[in-house]
């Protein structure tokens, strides 16, 4: 009887490790990681069906305290190519792990980057950029970022004509870009006002100013917002900006005492073209 159970004991076992053995697993070798989800509409709107486009840090996740699962490392490694913006902390940490580094692909090329002193903490994580990161929150900037998008697939699938797919989204990007340029030229608003300077491309592409209660990456000091509340309440500011990542408590109480209200905004959307008018449109009415 001993022996039947353990035979059953036996046989049991071995249909698992069978089972777990031929569980399908997914397969990443026709997939182009992107870093952070703006970036996957201008690669999806490039390649269409012919590649599957993952983002690496999912939503709601900062990019500031992202650490990628050994999963998503071995995905990387498997990956056709990845694309990133080449100035957040996290993409140089962590894609310079990537096996095959010709796949990984800095979509800051050719962009006047701007200095700045984005050095924060982050629950816990003390974070630091010698240059501003914010790319993608400008169109004349992804207009940029999406002509090395096409050129690095083209660079890769040479068989393959992605010619109309690029003009299309040339086209959309033009027009995104007169739209963001009419928003900002017929506003009457001196500046906006944001708790960490995540606007500083779309400032400067678009003749705006940029005041930012984050003081050199650093929590601002009494004497900092003194000079922004008494400047707001001069000039009749009536909206404060903070970004879904930080919670509203960051600035409430300036906006409280400038007779403003607070409005979130998010441009780590996915929905890049869409967010970017709702953004521009937030900030110049």
């Amino acid at each position: 009887m001993r022996k039947i159970l353990y035979l059953f004991i036996y046989i049991a076992l071995a249909m698992m490790l069978y089972s777990c053995n031929n569980i399908e697993k997914k397969s990443y070798d026709n997939t182009i990681f992107v870093s952070i989800a703006p970036l996957k509409p201008i690669v999806e709107a490039i390649v269409g069906d012919d590649f599957s486009v993952e983002v690496l840090v999912p939503a709601g996740a900062s990019p500031e305290t992202f650490e990628p699962t050994p999963k998503q490392f071995i995905a990387l490694n498997e990956s056709v190519m990845v694309l990133s913006t080449g100035l957040l902390d996290f993409e140089k940490s962590i894609l310079q792990r990537v096996h095959d580094q010709s796949k990984v692909i800095n979509l800051s090329q050719g962009i006047a980057t701007i200095a700045g002193s984005c050095s924060h903490t982050h629950h816990g994580k003390h974070c630091h950029h010698g240059v501003d990161p914010h790319i993608w929150c400008s169109p004349k900037c992804i207009d940029i970022m999406a002509k090395n998008t096409y050129n690095a697939i083209v660079a890769m699938v040479p068989d393959k004509n992605y010619t109309t797919a690029y003009s299309t989204l040339n086209e959309q990007i033009k027009e995104l870009d007169s739209v963001v340029t009419k928003l900002c030229n017929n506003s009457s608003l001196p500046y906006f006002i944001i708790y960490h300077p995540a606007l500083t491309y779309l400032a400067r592409d678009y003749n705006l100013e940029q005041v930012a209660i984050e003081h050199e990456g650093k929590e601002p000091s009494a004497k900092h917002l003194a000079t922004i509340i008494e400047r707001a309440r001069r000039d009749g500011m009536k909206r404060v900006f903070y970004q879904s990542e930080f919670p509203e408590s960051s600035v409430a109480i300036v906006a409280e005492d400038i007779g403003a209200e607070t409005v979130e905004i998010n441009p780590l959307d996915e929905n890049i073209f869409e967010n970017i008018v709702t953004i521009a449109t937030l900030i110049t009415e």
